[in-house]
């Protein structure tokens, strides 16, 4: 008994203790975190001080970009804690200042205060590593640009002058045993492994990348188009997802062949040590090269002309498509020249050799492509089938011959790495640019196809959720807008990183800060708090429908309110909804009822001055909703025109007229002017008919006939009794006046018009005239009279 009651105190104790246990794992962790992001900074500070290649620069750049990340990182987490042990500072209160506190509130007090203080001090080392980290980040960036600048601003002798082909020259015999010192390295290598055993791996790679790179790329093209055109609905989507699956196949297929290819030399021990770092760059090269042909031919497709997304004729597809090839070839051999250089250490001589030899394959192949392009444009211009993109298309093509003028310029007076990184830069616009068009086209066709309001997500959207198809669509096109437009910024600096002026390192780093958020007036803007604001403010719209529709649908109806009260209910409960669910929404943002009550002190103003009539309107119409003197139903006339009240808002009341054209009438005139409402005391319409006949003529009979024609007439109601007085008698006629009541002032007009009809046949048949005096005229003789 002891030993169990021991053992459960043991365990009661080690649970109590874990809270601890954890807090102080969690110090030791941030403690950590934070000491090893200090000591990539020193470190990287001090590398600085020595002499770096680009890609050691690169390395360190992406080291303190790392730095950076994790102490923002542990920042951000203290910044959670600190926030609540104020808030459990906050709940111990204020100590008056002659009161005394209790022994253990003041020893929680003063652990509270010494954990704020450590974590406050913990914080405050981050933000400093962080500022520290991102300083080293721009003078690395700083100095790659600079280092930039100075390669392509150096001149070297004209390929032209004699200089150039006299250092060459010199250079050459000692560039000569450079190679065959590489190749003998080589050779003796391979030689020794064969010696050893039989190169099994290296021609199991080589056999297992020419599978991939051949029969395989070819079965997974044609496997991505079936499964594609049997389980994919939308002809827009099939087309750009098969265009991205074929940049993918012909991208990690030579990828995957030239490292099977890679691996299977390094196994069978056939590399030397000095031809690793150039087998690396003939992976690399497979890629890009890839890469450059997939981008290129998905774009084009030739051999499918029916998924091809760009509007491009089937003549300029065949004739351009040559020519993805040559540039994919030429982008490999530019990534394997560069290496080679580098592992042999040949001469400065022959590299600008090197330089000038592929400028000048640039300068021949972008000039082939711009002048294939200009003869396309113009047979298409020949047939009228030019359109307003003819304009851009021309204008790129003037940029590109400028920039090839200006690089032919530059290799002839020696300033090859300049002329080179300019037929470069064009021809990596030109697949980076195709890539960024078929990304977009994919992202614009799967978003509106999805977000349709007849494919089954935004069916199942509009019945779920209750939304419009409407608002179904144009989130789609609001979230393909929003997406292209991060792809495009992804592909500008991608296209600007040989610049200095950004790179993926820092593009990401950027976009980490920016996923930080930053203070505005004390509220912290983030794209994931407005994301969180987002997600509360539609949480609460759809509460507000929810309740909105048991209000109009169960409450409202067992009521005994009519129509138009169950609409002025139904309309203050909307605004007030929705009011509360943006504060809501507001409130997740970190902005506070104060805040918003000092905007709403400060648009006062504005409303003073500019919007008097808006407000005007939508007070008159909260008390037309509240006292009723005008409800949806009812006949009114306003001014010459008259109608049935349609729908009132806080802003207008809408009428519909007699002709079924709408006539919106904003609330403040129906306030504050004269208005007719017909049906506001009784639903009842009352006609009115006056009529003489001449004095002679029987009153009795006369009074008859109207009174059963009354009687007749089924829209005349018995209940209030119609009438016939004798208004009065006047130049030999006696004058009618009768009154007749209806249903609504709406069927006043038709049985008005019956009434007439009956009352003049009667009145024929019996021979009594009505209507005017006869006018009877007399010609006097004037001589007569004198």
């Amino acid at each position: 008994m002891y030993a169990l009651l021991m053992a459960m105190l043991l365990v009661l104790s080690l649970g109590l203790a874990s809270p601890v246990w954890a807090q102080a794992d969690l110090a030791t962790d941030t403690a950590t975190r934070l000491a090893q992001a200090e000591k990539d900074v020193r470190s990287a500070d001090q590398s600085l001080d020595t002499r770096m290649d680009a890609d050691d620069r690169k390395l360190l750049l992406a080291k303190v970009l790392a730095a950076k990340t994790a102490a923002s990182d542990v920042a951000g987490d203290l910044q959670d804690q600190l926030a609540l042990l104020d808030a459990k500072l906050t709940g111990l209160g204020t100590v008056a200042a002659e009161s005394s506190e209790a022994p253990d509130i003041k020893r929680q007090r003063a652990a509270l205060t010494r954990q704020r203080s450590a974590i406050d001090s913990a914080i405050k080392r981050g933000n400093l590593i962080g500022v520290e980290a991102q300083q080293l980040a721009d003078e690395i960036e700083r100095s790659e640009a600079e280092q930039f600048s100075e390669k392509i601003t150096t001149r070297s002798p004209s390929p032209l002058s004699p200089g150039f082909w006299f250092g060459l020259g010199h250079a050459f015999p000692r560039d000569l045993r450079r190679v065959a010192t590489f190749l003998e390295t080589g050779r003796m290598q391979a030689a020794e492994a064969l010696r050893d055993h039989r190169p099994w791996h290296a021609l199991a790679g080589l056999l297992l990348g020419l599978l991939i790179v051949g029969p395989g790329q070819v079965a997974a093209r044609h496997m991505g188009q079936r499964m594609l055109t049997e389980g994919v609905p939308g002809r827009r989507v099939r087309r750009s997802t098969y265009a991205l699956w074929r940049v993918a196949v012909g991208t990690f297929a030579p990828l995957l062949a030239a490292l099977s290819i890679a691996q299977g030399l390094r196994w069978s021990g056939l590399v030397a040590d000095r031809w690793e770092p150039l087998l690396g760059a003939f992976v690399g090269g497979c890629a890009f090269s890839g890469f450059t042909f997939s981008v290129l031919g998905a774009l084009l497709m030739r051999s499918r002309p029916s998924w091809r997304i760009a509007a491009i004729s089937d003549n300029g597809a065949t004739r351009l498509r040559p020519y993805s090839l040559l540039l994919a070839l030429l982008a490999f051999l530019g990534v394997i020249y560069a290496q080679f250089n580098v592992s042999v250490g040949v001469s400065k001589a022959a590299q600008e050799a090197t330089q000038a030899v592929f400028a000048l394959l640039h300068i021949l192949l972008v000039s082939a492509v711009l002048v294939t392009v200009a003869r396309l444009r113009a047979a298409k211009m020949e047939a009228e089938d030019a359109d307003r993109n003819e304009s851009v298309s021309g204008l790129v093509s003037l940029v590109a011959w400028i920039v090839v003028a200006v690089a032919t310029i530059a290799l002839l007076l020696g300033y090859f790495s300049l002329s080179l990184f300019l037929l470069q830069m064009v021809s990596w616009a030109t697949v980076l640019g195709s890539a960024v068009y078929l990304l977009m086209a994919a992202i614009d066709d799967l978003a509106t196809t999805i977000f349709d309001r007849s494919s089954r997500f935004g069916m199942a959207l509009v019945r779920s959720l209750g939304l419009r198809g409407s608002a179904v669509e144009q989130f789609g096109v609001l979230l393909s807008g929003l997406l292209r437009l991060a792809v495009l910024l992804m592909g500008c600096s991608l296209l600007l990183s040989p610049f200095g002026a950004g790179n993926v390192a820092s593009l990401f780093s950027r976009l980490g800060a920016l996923a930080q958020g930053f203070e505005v007036g004390g509220v912290a803007v983030s794209p994931g708090a407005i994301l969180r604001g987002i997600l509360v403010l539609l949480i609460g719209l759809a509460l507000v429908r929810g309740f909105m529709r048991w209000l109009e649908r169960r409450y409202l109806p067992v009521t005994d309110l009519d129509g138009s009260g169950r609409n002025s209910v139904s309309l203050v409960a909307r605004y007030v909804g929705t009011a509360l669910a943006v504060i809501w929404g507001l409130a997740s943002l970190g902005i506070g009822i104060e805040r918003i009550a000092i905007l709403l002190s400060a648009l006062s103003v504005g409303i003073g001055f500019g919007l008097q009539a808006i407000t005007q309107n939508f007070v008159s119409g909260l008390i037309l909703l509240a006292e009723r003197p005008i409800k949806i139903g009812d006949l009114v006339r306003v001014g010459q025109d008259e109608g049935d009240v349609k729908r009132i808002s806080v802003r207008s009341t809408e009428i519909e007229l007699p002709d079924h054209s709408t006539l919106i009438v904003p609330n403040s005139e129906l306030i504050t002017k004269t208005v007719l409402n017909k049906t506001l005391a009784s639903p009842l319409g009352r006609m009115q008919i006056q009529f003489s006949v001449p004095i002679e003529t029987d009153a009795d009979k006369v009074r008859d006939i109207v009174l059963a024609t009354y009687a007749d007439e089924p829209a005349v109601l018995a209940e209030p009794a119609y009438s016939l007085f004798i208004d009065s008698i006047a130049d030999g006629r006696i004058f009618f006046n009768s009154f007749a009541h209806v249903a609504s002032p709406r069927a006043a007009y038709g049985a008005r018009s019956n009434v007439f009809t009956v009352l003049l046949r009667r009145f024929r048949e019996e021979g009594i005239e009505i209507g005017t005096v006869p006018q009877r005229m007399e010609l006097i003789n004037m001589d007569r009279l004198d």
